[in-house]
């Protein structure tokens, strides 16, 4: 695959505050771009050359894509793998890695973490989260995560057009790497964590009833706990608080309708929001875009791939 043009540094760019970002940060790697979308999630084009890169046990999953170069880079327990434009490792959370990096390179990364994975496992693979861990992968040909990396790399950070952008391949990212790379893994014995089918019932309720927004006193009456106990039991199962894996859910919700045509302040009620102006203001933390915004730009992506009128 021929190499991604590399936008030069961003004299701005936010180091990532994660465990590989940190690593990099004391090497040779000099960061180039970077990025937080919601869910925790965050993006980062790096360049390196000749050096050594140690990571330990990160409290995250990466991704990373090769931009440029990287022909003489390799991992120190997998030597007859060499790295090339295009090509895909995954590093799951808590694995450690040693790099040895001959030449230059440039490379982008996605920064995951465990609930944002475990969100994604729900959503593609209607699985109990726990049950699904992420492949480690060394240097592996794969045309559509070459391909969104490409994408991404080509769009504007800042602006949030391109913040929308941004997060829209990182979704679409996401599902096609859990869905090729999810691997089976037996369910943890977690002191504390929710049964299985309690869990699918929960999160099976709580999406039938977004437009509720269900509190958590009644998510707790689902899964027959008090609301105290259900709050340890639920963070233990997925990563996430209830809230949080509520407000991520809306906003799910949220995008999918306004890519119609149905009203905002309709939006706002199916997806479990006060008002309005509440969908507006969680939107816009979240994107750096308005629903209308929003809504604006898909219907111009959808125009331009399908050849349709103006919405």
């Amino acid at each position: 695959m021929s190499a991604t043009a590399v936008t030069p540094p961003e004299p701005s760019a936010p180091l990532p505050d994660v465990g590989v970002g940190r690593t990099l940060a004391r090497s040779r790697a000099q960061l180039l771009r970077a990025a937080t979308l919601d869910e925790g999630r965050s993006l980062a084009v790096w360049a390196n050359a000749d050096d050594r890169v140690r990571y330990e046990a990160p409290e995250h999953h990466t991704v990373s894509v090769y931009l440029a170069g990287g022909y003489g880079t390799r991992r120190a327990d997998h030597p007859s793998r060499r790295g090339a434009p295009g090509r895909l490792c995954l590093l799951p959370a808590g694995e450690r890695s040693d790099w040895i990096v001959d030449g230059a390179l440039a490379f982008l990364h996605l920064y995951l973490p465990p609930a944002a994975f475990a969100r994604t496992v729900v959503e593609v693979l209607d699985r109990e989260p726990r049950s699904a861990g992420l492949l480690d992968a060394v240097y592996v040909d794969d045309a559509t995560a070459a391909g969104a990396a490409a994408r991404l790399a080509a769009l504007d950070w800042k602006a949030w057009p391109g913040r929308l952008a941004l997060d829209e391949v990182v979704s679409e990212l996401l599902a096609h790497l859990v869905a090729r790379y999810a691997c089976h893994r037996p369910l943890p014995e977690v002191r504390g964590g929710l049964a299985p089918a309690v869990l699918r019932r929960v999160l099976d309720y709580l999406d039938a009833h977004l437009e509720r927004a269900p509190g958590l006193d009644e998510l707790a009456a689902v899964a027959h706990l008090s609301p105290y106990h259900f709050a340890r039991m639920f963070q233990r199962s997925t990563g996430s608080a209830p809230h949080a894996w509520l407000a991520a859910r809306r906003l799910a919700r949220a995008r999918a309708l306004l890519r119609g045509t149905l009203p905002l302040a309709a939006v706002a009620a199916a997806c479990g929001y006060a008002s309005q102006s509440h969908l507006g203001n969680a939107f816009r933390h979240a994107t750096g875009a308005t629903p209308g915004q929003y809504r604006r730009w898909a219907h111009g992506h959808a125009d331009a791939g399908e050849g349709g009128g103006s919405a």
